[in-house]
């Protein structure tokens, strides 16, 4: 006889849990099924029959709401974790007619980007139309790999109230019940805590750390990437 030792006497518990793991998701991947957005969108619907939530309303953003746009896009505490240059006046109204003008998604690179709309509380040019407090984004990632990126800005004063998880979390459900793309993710300043905060609260988990990204403002910035896969989505909603 030999005194050879099993391999298996020395597996290591952590490298079988990390090989289930695996398995568990390559299972799940192929449940999911192949790439299937539902392409092409026209969020122009979204203008007749906004998203709602219980105090907002989500519709897409319109060139007339650049005053209201403006007054955080000025702000520097704002502009501070987006890639936005300061604006004056007229850049900025410029800046807002521009994204107002994405409505279709079909593309990668296409965007959309929805107002949220706070009814009751007036606008800051027009007392007979609702203030947009901010926007969120939906802007495609990949059609060939059925990816969706959102993004989002909430001004200041309408901060810590909730408003954010809410308005994000109605845009989150409607594009994986209309949009059906197999993976949402976000990209954020990694010194964005609120908005980290936003993405866990949203059920997206932080995937990587990409440093020293992007330059800006004078200096290297990391990237905290986050993502939600659809079946993640759908076991946190019971669907």
């Amino acid at each position: 006889m030999t005194d050879a030792h099993d391999p298996a006497d020395h597996a290591d518990p952590a490298e079988a849990v990390d090989r289930a793991a695996a398995a568990d998701r390559a299972a799940g991947a192929a449940a999911d099924g192949p790439p299937a957005l539902r392409f092409p969108f026209d969020a122009t619907a979204l203008s007749a029959e906004p998203l709602r939530t219980e105090r907002l309303v989500l519709r897409p953003i319109e060139a007339s709401d650049a005053a209201d746009v403006y007054e955080y896009q000025r702000l520097p505490e704002v502009i501070r974790y987006l890639p936005w240059p300061e604006r004056d006046r007229a850049s900025g109204f410029e800046h807002t007619a521009k994204r107002a003008a994405g409505r279709i998604l079909a593309a990668d690179e296409d965007f959309v980007f929805l107002a949220a709309t706070l009814p009751g509380e007036p606008s800051t040019d027009d007392p007979a139309r609702d203030r947009v407090i901010g926007d969120f984004m939906v802007r495609v990632s990949s059609v060939q790999h059925a990816r969706l990126e959102l993004g989002w800005v909430l001004h200041p004063d309408f901060q810590g109230r909730g408003y954010a998880s809410e308005a994000a979390g109605a845009v989150l459900d409607f594009v994986f019940e209309s949009l059906n793309p197999h993976r949402v993710e976000a990209f954020l300043d990694a010194r964005n805590a609120a908005s980290a905060a936003l993405c866990e609260r949203l059920g997206m988990c932080r995937e990587a750390t990409l440093l020293e990204e992007e330059y800006n403002d004078g200096e290297w910035q990391d990237t905290a990437v986050y993502g939600v896969l659809r079946r993640e989505w759908a076991a946190a909603r019971g669907t």
